[in-house]
């Protein structure tokens, strides 16, 4: 069950408006409008819609949204994150999004939230963020210093496995995994643990760095957002999902799901999706 926080309540008092003159007969051919199909579908092509996963997950978590969109007319994305740092994940991410005509619709899940926050700058057609359960940084925050800026989570040292790995300049960055005795409470506590024991297997880890790297300049002081909290979030506590909404004025709902609602609640996400996309008309 979804709650709404309103924060464009002034735009929908004004569609509501619109739509009263319009059962009111003042010419707007009321006929007409009630026998199209909702949405966007008469005007014109729809939005790309760009799905950014986050660490310990890949593009497969967003399979349900996917095939939803594609159902519904929406040319869909899912590119891999690459999960190695967040301005070469942005950059990256940036670089890909500057291959699309038309507008897009970008959405990101946990960690991939803070890439698109930084990777939007700067690509005019990218008209909406959607934040599942996501990181919204400001410009100088670090993921690790927004997720212990509210207790709840289950994230922490004792509940990860670290794993070096050679970088191109001959250096060594670590990797980070969540152990199996963690991750089905920390990351997705309303899945079966039979899925939850697969996810953990083929999780793919994200370095260290990405924690601790500063953010740049947010996308979301200039685009409009839409924002998810998961309310049972064991990973980004629930408070900090809510202080990162408000801050960045997102159209706000909340969904009684672990760290993975794209998983465990597809419709609802998919549903705050095309709510975005919607809004484009």
């Amino acid at each position: 069950m979804l709650r709404r926080t309103p924060h464009r309540a002034i735009g929908r008092g004004l569609l509501a408006i619109a739509a009263a003159l319009i059962s009111l007969g003042f010419g707007l051919a009321a006929t007409a409008a009630s026998s199209a199909p909702a949405g966007r579908a008469t005007q014109g092509p729809k939005p790309t819609v760009v799905l950014v996963h986050g660490g310990w997950a890949d593009s497969s978590g967003w399979n349900a949204e996917v095939a939803s969109l594609q159902a519904r007319g929406y040319p869909v994305i899912a590119p891999a994150n690459p999960l190695r740092g967040l301005a070469s994940d942005s950059a990256y991410l940036r670089s890909v999004l500057q291959t699309i005509t038309g507008p897009i619709v970008l959405v990101g899940h946990s960690y991939g939230g803070a890439v698109i926050t930084n990777a939007a700058v700067g690509v005019p057609n990218v008209n909406a963020l959607v934040y599942i359960a996501a990181f919204a940084p400001d410009q100088g925050e670090s993921l690790a210093g927004l997720v212990t800026l509210n207790p709840g989570t289950q994230i922490v040292p004792s509940a990860l496995t670290e794993r070096p790995y050679p970088l191109p300049d001959g250096g060594e960055g670590i990797d980070l995994y969540i152990k199996a005795s963690a991750f089905h409470d920390a990351f997705a506590g309303d899945l079966p643990r039979k899925t939850t024991a697969v996810m953990q297997a083929t999780q793919r880890p994200f370095s260290a760095a990405a924690f601790t790297d500063l953010s740049g300049p947010p996308a979301w002081k200039t685009i409009p957002s839409w924002y998810m909290v998961a309310t049972e979030d064991h990973a980004i506590p629930p408070a900090t999902e809510r202080f990162m909404a408000q801050r960045a004025h997102a159209d706000t709902v909340e969904v009684k799901s672990s760290h993975v609602p794209m998983i465990s609640q597809p419709d609802a996400v998919t549903h705050l999706i095309l709510e975005a996309a919607e809004s484009l008309g």
